[in-house]
């Protein structure tokens, strides 16, 4: 008996514990990560939004984006956020992709974090970048851990901006409205990006670099009838993948849906 009540003792500490960690922060670091977007599509100065992420600390952080819809809204306003705020500063930067997206630029709570480490670690859940979805990585940090989502969600292709012009739209993304956002992000994109006829559809190359996300190439079919770009059909178009245009456009903003 005395070791039941230990053990429902230690889960009601350990639950009060994580409270008073969340609240022990004056910020709350979403709200902060969308209000940095809506600064960048106002052209504003974002440098405040940077210092108060690189002053965090990553238990009140983990502890405010305890859900994948919180994980979700914060990490693709960060992502996106910091890809305008470093860019903007030195475009320069661009000219080598591959450099630029493997560097740890990124200060949230002291660690230090790429692109790459924000898309394949955290958002896709420990992806290996190149292996199309289908392989985790072995060794993961315990910070990535800590911070990563718990199940993936195809939909984040449909909203990260590396900065290239065949990218999604940057959009302010909230945690109450995340999964309204992120299926009307799916919709504008994909009917930017896809284009059908004579049962022939180019669609973007994300379906293609990504497949696994998206459970393997015959499923594009699936995602592309969920959001009626395509009609459900037994005879299926043909799928080609566009070139991407990586051509720099820091000003692919959508205001509202």
């Amino acid at each position: 008996m005395r070791l039941i009540l230990s053990f429902l003792l230690a889960g009601v500490l350990m639950t009060a514990g994580k409270k008073s960690i969340a609240q022990a922060s004056p910020w709350s670091y979403v709200d902060l990560s969308t209000e940095m977007i809506e600064a960048h599509a106002k052209k504003e100065n974002t440098e405040r939004f940077i210092n108060i992420f690189k002053d965090c600390k990553i238990d009140q952080l983990s502890a405010q984006i305890s859900t994948d819809q919180l994980r979700l809204a914060f990490w693709i306003n960060i992502y996106n956020g910091y890809i305008l705020h470093i860019l903007r500063k030195d475009p320069k930067l661009y000219d080598d992709r591959s450099a630029f997206f493997a560097a740890k630029q990124i200060n949230i709570g002291g660690h230090m974090f790429s692109f790459a480490d924000i898309e394949h670690g955290i958002l896709r859940r420990s992806q290996h970048p190149l292996m199309l979805g289908y392989v985790k990585r072995w060794f993961v940090g315990e910070v990535e851990k800590k911070l990563r989502m718990d199940k993936r969600d195809y939909r984040v292709h449909f909203a990260l901006n590396c900065g290239a012009k065949s990218c999604p739209s940057v959009f302010p993304y909230n945690y109450i409205d995340v999964e309204t956002q992120l299926d009307k992000s799916a919709v504008q994109f994909l009917k930017r990006t896809t284009t059908c006829s004579d049962n022939k559809c180019a669609v973007t190359s994300i379906f293609s670099w990504f497949r696994g996300d998206f459970g393997g190439s015959r499923k594009v079919y699936k995602v592309l009838e969920r959001y009626k770009i395509i009609e459900k059909s037994k005879s299926k178009p043909s799928i080609s993948y566009a070139n991407y245009d990586w051509t720099l456009d820091l000003n692919n903003f959508i205001s509202d849906f």
